[in-house]
């Protein structure tokens, strides 16, 4: 399959689903290029509103339509509208229960070069505290594009985090998702990587490259943080002798953090978490951070063997 982003995944399926329902209506922020939300705007002028750069405001208008029978998604980048509008998510969207789906783009370090501000690596931690939102992280266009029509369909908030640039499949056109369910990308019966978003192909390619030495990997795609899927993680605890967590997040309050809850609790098992460190990040593309982090193939079979000893 041809490398396509997830954020054109999610315009092409939203655009497909607003023709046939005038009540779906896209809301951005200076962001429609960004987006790619252009073609939506172009076709379907009255049901799609440019806001500006002022989050706190599109997320406040989202509620309100939402509150009038109209089915809203916002969009913009990530580092925004989670930073920026949190108390609007909070308060006028997951309080209320609206039927608001908050799309941040460009999230991770796919904003990379531009530094610190615009880097979304604490969305899985402050969105996953409060009540009544879901929470996805798409590895790839296939997923994506059946969790936006998941989300077309589905009534209540929820916060679908993709990144920016073309991505690697990890799924075939025919794959099927079932929300709130990990996805076993491959069995394994030695240790575990357990990963969300782009990482999740870095996982994929780790655990063949683990393969040829004649190790075992279970690769679990966690693409639903919220709801969570306890059972998987626990049968991975039970049935492999390790687990390696990995998340283009910071290490707190993350996916790591999550499965870790989980495992103290009910099964302890020995897990490494990986993902951005309690530091100030390096400037950089996406490729080159996951490679000086080690969360590329490549860091992650280090990882694994230091994890196995």
């Amino acid at each position: 399959m041809a490398k396509v982003s997830c954020r054109k995944a999610f315009t092409q399926t939203l655009l497909k689903a607003a023709r046939k329902d005038p009540t779906l209506y896209a809301i951005t922020t200076d962001s429609r290029g960004s987006v790619t939300l252009d073609e939506f705007a172009a076709e379907l002028p009255g049901q799609f509103l440019e806001i500006g750069i002022a989050e706190q405001n599109a997320l406040a208008i989202a509620a309100g339509l939402a509150a009038a029978g109209r089915n809203v998604f916002v969009a913009g980048p990530a580092c925004f509208l989670s930073a920026r509008g949190l108390e609007q998510i909070k308060v006028d969207i997951a309080y209320n229960r609206s039927n608001v789906k908050v799309v941040g783009v460009s999230a991770g370090v796919s904003y990379g070069p531009l530094g610190g501000t615009h880097t979304a690596l604490h969305d899985f931690a402050s969105l996953r505290a409060m009540p009544n939102i879901c929470i996805y992280a798409p590895s790839d266009s296939v997923q994506t594009e059946a969790i936006t029509r998941h989300l077309v369909s589905f009534q209540g908030p929820a916060y679908l985090r993709t990144g920016r640039g073309d991505v690697e499949a990890v799924y075939s056109e025919d794959e099927s998702f079932e929300m709130g369910k990990a996805k076993l990308v491959c069995p394994g019966t030695d240790m575990s990587i357990i990963a969300c978003g782009e990482l999740v192909w870095h996982a994929k390619k780790a655990a063949e490259l683990l393969a040829a030495e004649g190790i075992s990997v279970r690769v679990l795609d966690v693409f639903s943080i919220k709801p969570f899927d306890e059972e998987s993680i626990l049968a991975a605890a039970q049935e492999t002798r390790a687990i390696l967590t990995a998340e283009e997040h910071s290490i707190n309050g993350g996916l790591g953090e999550m499965v870790a809850h989980i495992t103290a609790e009910k099964h302890p098992v020995k897990i490494k978490i990986l993902g951005f460190p309690d530091e100030e990040y390096k400037v950089g593309k996406s490729p080159e951070l996951f490679a000086y982090y080690g969360l590329d193939a490549a860091g992650l079979v280090h990882s694994a063997h230091s994890l196995l000893g």
